[in-house]
């Protein structure tokens, strides 16, 4: 008997609208508790929103606010200059 195929799933980039495997797009969510983050694993609880693991995304990302609309949530300049420099740490240490 043949092992049943495994669905990968596809998630859209809110930037580029591009579409992806999940896990080469990086996950920012909006936790009941901690607020916004960037989520490594792409495993925690709370709503989230996907972007391509490129600067220009992120940076059409906080031009238009569009966290804001994904995440149900009115986001600061500060959480935006964060997340920012999160993403920027994340993608770095991935393209290494």
């Amino acid at each position: 008997m043949a092992s049943p195929v495994r669905k990968v799933p596809i998630r859209t980039c809110i930037a580029c609208r591009r579409t992806s495997e999940k896990g080469d797009l990086v996950r920012i969510v909006r936790t009941p508790d901690t607020g916004v983050l960037i989520d490594e694993q792409g495993k925690m609880r709370g709503r989230g929103a996907y972007i391509c693991s490129s600067m220009e995304c992120f940076e059409d990302v906080r031009r238009r606010r569009k966290l804001n609309a994904a995440l149900k949530v009115a986001l600061l300049d500060d959480d935006y200059e964060r997340l920012q420099r999160d993403f920027k740490n994340l993608v770095d240490k991935t393209d290494v």
